[in-house]
């Protein structure tokens, strides 16, 4: 490489201080380039050029990733100095890999606080560097950029092909454990420690009948430790990961994908599915009667603590020896949050039958309701992909702007930021109408969806709550109420769409509007249609 600074040149060198920078990336240091060698070359470059070496900063970080801390650190002591200070470093890339530290570089490099040295390459950046010179530093940093980006493409393309083959690209979760085989290639096994302890905390809580709380307390028990980090006993965030990793059925998830892992499975499918439902509420017992199956069991909390109700069943045998039973649900007074209060099952039972019958939908207007989606599907269809055709439309000349704008800047007519401008605000608006169009045909499908749903259910789910076993009860009631609290003896509750929406109205006429020159939207217009279609 041609040596574009004058080394005899006294009047250009000003920095008579040094300070020396040695980095590596990691503590794996390539050989050859470790730090005591890259401190032999420069402190023999240093004595050449008649530099008085100040300090040396031995650097073992990444020039890409974080906040530098230790190269920041070198740049405030050089800040502190009253005289020029020489950064002699082996290559540019010990200094920099990106363009990130270019302009706090150049900024003391043009107050005169800093020149940089570069042994291999055999140039130095000062204040009077001319043009050529410091086009040697930049193609220097773009070089290291494009090493950087090389090897991150080759990571991800690394990545994806292991992905693809099956294999797991980090920590192995509790219950396995990374080794290397006899080749010294990466593989995963069962923990013969802790695997049998994940299993059968997989088991346990697929009950029903333990919280996560509960669980940390068996992990313990146990002796389940975990291997990273200070290998203490699993807390309850980690068994949450824990129950939610596909992992340990057979499937890794990587960013929102399953993909299929070569690994032996701990559980099945089948037992990770039970624990999910257990996740989300569906067969949580965290009371004594696990066993027993109660309709508002894992459904509802009290409304003056937030605690969950729990059930309890109390027997009476009576002379003739006959024996009944009550369900009752423990809640706390809203009074008094001290005090516990149990009210009847049936009690609540009924005020959920009250808001069922609210809904249900009489045969005759049933028929009406179904003649009128029948009716109304074409013309909405008709709606949809007239106005989606006029979005399409509309996005062709957007492109079709685009096209011409990259033509123009190809013939040199505009500057390159005023296209950069012109072409961001066109992608908006296309991104804008590609939204609208996806939105108008998933709103059509909703709509339907929505009505169908609601017309079916809310026709049977009086009757069918009236007669259904308790499995179906807590699915019917799960299916139309959400956010259920007890309130003393009150059920306080919101419903799900769509049944919030037609609560009580059962008479034709409130379906229907009213019907004169100047008719109001009927229920379905108002409460079902896409907003974005039918403003």
């Amino acid at each position: 490489m041609m040596n574009s600074y004058n080394m005899d040149d006294s009047n250009a060198l000003k920095a008579r201080k040094a300070i020396i920078l040695a980095r590596v990336s990691s503590k794996e240091q390539e050989e050859g380039y470790s730090i005591d060698a890259q401190k032999h070359r420069l402190e023999t470059y240093c004595l050449r050029r008649n530099l008085n070496v100040v300090r040396t900063f031995e650097i073992t970080e990444s020039s890409t990733m974080g906040d530098r801390r230790k190269f920041m650190a070198m740049i405030k002591f050089v800040r502190a100095q009253r005289e020029p200070v020489a950064i002699v470093a082996d290559k540019v890339d010990r200094v920099q890999r990106s363009f990130k530290e270019y302009p706090l570089l150049d900024e003391l490099i043009q107050k005169g606080k800093i020149e940089l040295h570069f042994n291999t390459e055999n140039y130095v950046i000062h204040k009077d560097s001319v043009s050529q010179e410091r086009l040697m530093w930049s193609m220097g940093v773009i070089m290291a950029q494009s090493y950087i980006d090389s090897m991150r493409d080759n990571v991800k393309r690394s990545f994806g092909q292991k992905i693809r083959m099956g294999e797991w690209i980090a920590k192995a979760p509790l219950g396995y454990m990374n080794v290397k085989d006899e080749r010294g290639k990466s593989d995963i096994i069962l923990d013969p420690d802790n695997a049998p302890l994940v299993k059968k905390l997989f088991e346990e809580y697929a009950t029903g009948a333990f919280t996560l709380s509960e669980m940390v307390e068996k992990a313990r028990n146990w002796g389940l430790r975990n291997k990273y980090g200070k290998k203490s006993h699993p807390q309850k965030a980690l068994l949450h990961r824990v129950f939610n990793n596909p992992f340990y059925y057979g499937q890794m998830l990587i960013k929102g994908q399953l993909y299929q892992h070569r690994y032996e499975p701990l559980i099945s499918k089948a037992l990770f599915d039970q624990c999910q439902a257990v996740l989300e509420g569906w067969h949580k017992k965290p009371f004594q009667w696990a066993g027993k199956e109660f309709v508002f069991r894992g459904l509802i909390t009290c409304a003056t603590t937030g605690r969950l109700v729990t059930g309890s069943e109390q027997k009476k045998t009576y002379k003739s020896g006959k024996t009944a039973s009550w369900t009752y649900l423990r809640c706390w007074k809203p009074d008094n949050p001290d005090k516990k209060m149990w009210v009847r099952e049936e009690r609540i039972l009924a005020q959920v039958e009250a808001v069922l019958k609210g809904l249900q939908v009489e045969p005759d207007l049933l028929a009406f309701l179904q003649g009128y989606l029948r009716q109304t599907e074409q013309s909405e269809r008709g709606f949809v992909r007239r106005q989606v055709g006029e979005w399409q439309r509309e996005h062709t000349k957007l492109q079709n702007r685009l096209d011409t704008l990259m033509d123009l800047l190809l013939d040199g007519t505009i500057e390159r930021a005023e296209f950069e401008d012109k072409k961001a605000k066109i992608r908006t608006d296309q991104i804008g109408l590609e939204d609208n169009i996806a939105g108008a045909r998933a709103g059509d499908d909703s709509f339907k969806d929505s009505m169908l749903t609601m017309l079916s259910l809310a026709s049977e789910a009086y009757d069918l709550f009236k007669t259904s076993n308790t499995a179906l009860r807590r699915e019917l009631v799960n299916r139309v109420f959400a956010n259920l609290k007890l309130d003393g003896g009150k059920l306080r509750y919101t419903l799900r769409e769509p049944f919030d929406r037609m609560f009580n109205l059962t008479d034709r006429h409130g379906w229907q509007g009213q019907q004169d020159l100047n008719p109001r939207p009927t229920v379905l217009e108002t409460v079902a249609l896409p907003t974005e279609l039918y403003p």
